[in-house]
């Protein structure tokens, strides 16, 4: 079925979650300032909500939020320093919302946008669901327009696959989109994920993640720190899936295993929650969840040594990733 729909930002963080579709439908117009009507709820799999955080009520989410509960990140995932960088030889500024850095595209970055779903089957074996989000030149400062697309699938029961694309229509871009999704093994709202097994398919952290690792080494709680992916520099823009982590519950006997086509992977463990209200009642507070957001390395237009994030046009950014669960 065709569609061609506003979607609400809250809207768009709740797909991006993968396993609940909301649609949205703009009234009277599509500006995000618009009114907006909940026009249906899709369960795309009911037997993984249980172990994905979120945050479901139809209020508008914060511009200031800093959580970004099922967020898909962009245009920029991660920070770049000084909330500058220089394209072509041309200086662009910013809106710096992390100290003096920019944090996942700025304080209206991707997650707090309008999205239109282009497409969604929500029954059979196969369900998906299709966004489209045109970012316009100059939008949080950064250069020229894009357009982005993902589509969020579920297959063989207990798979869920996120496709992400853009194309510059006009000049180089930066682009680098993430999926922020906060898991709990054990259930959402069932505690801390401390007693979760780990085990990341990257042997060493990027520059960035080794000084916000040696924070943690000065008493700072909990694990956000940016790794290497093995074998994951390789490929330019189009790369091939690697194995990114396998998470493990003993209690409950679920597992989680992560593939992914990026060079990097942020692995953070939720140190910032504290008292928010979720889905059935639940409250969720510090290390309830940990992510895994693969992504391209942070500050990577200001690292040459880093894989490009540079998008010209012409050529289109893909990022795809695969989350394979076992109960």
């Amino acid at each position: 079925m065709k569609m061609a729909r506003a979607l609400h930002p809250l809207f768009v963080t709740v797909l991006a979650s993968c396993l609940v579709a909301a649609l949205g439908l703009s009234a009277d117009g599509a500006g995000a300032a618009a009114e907006r009507k909940m026009v249906g709820v899709y369960e795309l799999n009911t037997s993984l909500t249980g172990v994905l955080l979120s945050c479901l009520s139809f209020s508008p989410i914060p511009e200031n939020g800093t959580a970004y509960f099922g967020g898909l990140i962009g245009r920029v995932a991660n920070r770049i320093s000084g909330a500058r960088f220089t394209l072509d030889g041309k200086a662009y500024r910013l809106f710096p919302n992390d100290g003096k850095n920019t944090l996942h595209g700025g304080h209206r970055g991707f997650s707090k946008v309008v999205w239109t779903v282009k497409e969604h089957v929500g029954g059979g074996s196969s369900p998906f669901i299709t966004l489209y989000y045109h970012s316009f030149d100059g939008e949080q400062g950064f250069s020229g327009d894009l357009d982005v697309y993902v589509t969020y699938q579920i297959s063989n029961a207990h798979v869920l696959s996120v496709h992400m694309n853009a194309t510059a229509r006009d000049k180089a871009n930066l682009v680098n989109l993430a999926h922020h999704a906060y898991w709990n093994l054990g259930g959402h709202g069932s505690g801390s994920i401390l007693g979760e097994k780990v085990r990341l398919f990257a042997s060493r952290p990027t520059a960035v993640g080794a000084r916000i690792g040696g924070l943690l080494r000065r008493g700072v709680t909990g694990y956000d720190t940016n790794y290497a992916v093995d074998g994951g520099e390789r490929g330019g823009l189009r790369r091939q899936l690697r194995r990114v982590a396998v998470v493990r519950d003993g209690a409950s006997g679920r597992a989680m295993e992560l593939w992914a086509d990026q060079p990097g992977v942020q692995f953070y463990t939720a140190n910032g929650l504290s008292g928010v209200r979720g889905k059935g009642g639940k409250v969720y507070d510090r290390h309830d969840a940990l992510c895994l957001e693969t992504q391209g390395f942070p500050d990577a237009v200001n690292r040459p040594n880093f894989p490009s994030q540079i998008v010209r046009p012409g050529q289109v950014y893909s990022h795809d990733m695969v989350f394979k669960f076992s109960f």
